[in-house]
């Protein structure tokens, strides 16, 4: 279940990423409490998933779920590029989550 949480808090790492590019510093209203609802939900979760997932894995699940949902949302929202190295080290971090999923016992 822990895990679940986890997940969920990476994905609203992203919804958070994504709402500080339409706040426009802060002054746009409902971007900005979207933006830090989703700030304190996703640290909510993740110190929920921290009581039994070890910080040194969640922590970097966590950071690793944000860097991939912003370049994707990046990628196929707000047209970046992406290169052969940027989509081989997405797939790097991918393989480095999957890894500590592997390696933790909870």
């Amino acid at each position: 279940m822990n895990w679940l949480l986890l997940v969920f808090a990476g994905l609203l790492e992203v919804v958070w990423a994504i709402g500080l590019k339409y706040t426009d510093g802060f002054s746009k209203p409902v971007p900005s409490v979207i933006t830090v609802a989703a700030m304190v939900a996703s640290f909510y979760f993740l110190s929920i998933a921290m009581r039994t997932i070890p910080l040194s894995i969640a922590y970097t699940v966590w950071v690793g779920i944000g860097m991939v949902g912003a370049v994707i949302v990046g990628v196929f929202v707000f047209k970046e590029t992406l290169s052969m190295v940027k989509a081989i080290s997405l797939l790097l971090i991918i393989a480095g989550i999957v890894g500590l999923k592997l390696s933790s016992v909870s």
